[in-house]
């Protein structure tokens, strides 16, 4: 018999308030923020997410009340066709595809909001987040600083 907690992939709300918080932290901790920061790693920020009703998407993995992973899709609030997309996953998480399932989960989502392609950036030192971009499909051009932005071609749905 399998037992533990479920894996679920949902949009962050209120209710997930603390534990994005928590997440933020582990993040900060483990000095991400020099290779990942579209935003502040604070509780003021992650009430922010979790209370946002706009157009933009943020969406948690989570497993036992605890975030694992963090997706996002912004830009539509500020009304562009394109998302941006920024992903971060748990630094005791990584390693077991969970990047992977959220960015096919966050493909399929800007898909449904009737995006064509989706954008992020990333710095080029940041081998194992580029080697996974890569293997999805994106394309990249130097974005200037150490940085690439990369851009995927989403297609028809049911594609990819």
């Amino acid at each position: 018999m399998v037992s533990g907690p479920a894996l679920e992939i949902r949009r962050i709300d209120p209710g997930l308030e603390g534990a994005l918080a928590d997440f933020f932290a582990s993040l900060d901790q483990a000095g991400d923020y020099a290779v990942f920061h579209p935003h502040p790693f604070t509780p003021q920020q992650a009430t922010a997410i979790a209370r946002s009703d706009g157009l933009d998407l943020y969406y948690a993995a989570t497993a036992a009340g605890e975030v694992l992973g963090y997706g996002m899709l912004r830009g539509w609030d500020e009304g562009y066709a394109v998302p941006s997309l920024g992903l971060a996953v748990a630094p005791r998480h990584r390693g077991r595809g969970l990047g992977r399932l959220m960015m096919a989960f966050l493909h399929e989502a800007a898909r449904l909001r009737g995006a064509s392609r989706v954008r992020l950036t990333v710095y080029a030192h940041n081998a194992s987040a580029v080697a996974l971009y890569r293997r999805l499909g994106y394309r990249f051009s130097d974005a200037g600083e150490g940085q690439l932005l990369g851009l995927l071609e989403l297609g028809p749905r049911g594609e990819r």
